[in-house]
């Protein structure tokens, strides 16, 4: 009986690394849901679109775009990080899901650096740091000047708590040694309209949401989160050449699946993903919104992670904020 029992557990295990195999050869034979955590007509939206329209050339089957957005990005991740590692659910992800997420949440119903496996870097962009003209000051010095002047009075908004224009400005207060009061709204389009209406003195925002109105002298621009110039504000200086050298808080979107995909499948939508983010459709969507195009390979974004969450826990840990 238990001789029986053996061998009918190793035909099942047999067939299934079948009926796997064949469907990793496959694949796609079907349309590819692909999870978008942020709201429609928003920058993400956009890149997810454009992607998904370029994948589903290079797939050869329909790459669908489903929006879930919601509670800083989790809504959409864990739809994505419980669905079948089958190939057929991709999730397109924010960099803070793996660098600011895991250290703010006490419980989470997935866990995002165990739960996904790596396919590309889509792109990346800058944050900026902007104020209302309304704020007495020029230019960094000027501001931190004002704000060590008046501890806890200048106002900073973000599109969230724990979200990237949130931990900027908590990597600002810890670097240049200040105290500024923080004031989330539910997402990026209500900070932008509460800083122009003077609501709130300050922000850092992704460079899409602010050039327009840095162009129409609504907003000034301060300085750029990044390593280096942002190409469409090249007048406007770095935060590490002002005198905070270890500042970085730029942000990038990538595509995930579900842990357990198969290798093949993974290796497919690797293949196919990076001949997507070349095309001129999806760089010409880019670079007209102020993104740069990242692409590479799962290891390399492997690595990415990797170098964010060393750079974010620690802002985290010392700025000790939790969230349900």
């Amino acid at each position: 009986m238990k001789i029986f029992q053996t061998t009918a557990v190793a035909c099942l295990v047999f067939l299934g690394l079948v009926a796997s195999a064949v469907a990793s050869d496959d694949y796609p034979n079907r349309g590819i849901r692909l999870i978008n955590p942020q709201a429609a007509g928003s920058s993400a939206d956009l890149i997810a679109r454009t992607f998904a329209s370029e994948l589903t050339k290079n797939l050869g089957k329909t790459v669908f775009v489903e929006n879930r957005a919601g509670a800083g990005g989790t809504i959409g991740a864990a739809a994505g990080a419980q669905s079948a590692p089958d190939g057929y659910t991709l999730l397109m992800t924010a960099s803070p899901l793996f660098s600011i997420v895991p250290h703010l949440y006490k419980e989470l119903p997935f866990d995002p650096l165990k739960d996904f496996e790596s396919i590309i870097v889509l792109g990346s962009f800058n944050n900026i740091l902007v104020v209302n003209p309304k704020v007495p000051a020029a230019d960094l010095k000027e501001l931190i000047a004002l704000a060590k002047s008046e501890p806890g009075k200048l106002t900073f908004g973000s599109s969230g708590n724990g979200t990237t224009t949130h931990m900027a400005s908590e990597m600002f207060m810890q670097m240049a040694n200040i105290k500024l009061l923080h004031v989330p709204y539910r997402s990026g389009a209500p900070a932008t309209n509460a800083i122009l209406a003077g609501q709130i003195d300050m922000m850092f925002h992704n460079t899409p949401a602010v050039l327009p109105h840095i162009q129409a002298g609504t907003l000034r621009a301060i300085a750029s989160t990044g390593s280096r110039r942002e190409p469409a504000l090249p007048d406007v200086p770095t935060l590490q050449e002002l005198g905070l050298p270890k500042f970085q808080a730029s942000g990038w979107f990538s595509l995930s699946v579900p842990r357990g995909t198969p290798s093949d499948v993974v290796r497919k939508l690797s293949e196919a993903a990076q001949r997507s983010v070349q095309s001129e459709a999806f760089r010409s969507t880019l670079s007209t919104n102020a993104f740069e195009v990242v692409g590479g390979t799962p290891k390399d974004m492997d690595r990415m992670i990797k170098e964010e969450v060393d750079r974010w826990k620690p802002i985290v840990d010392a700025a000790d904020i939790k969230l349900d």
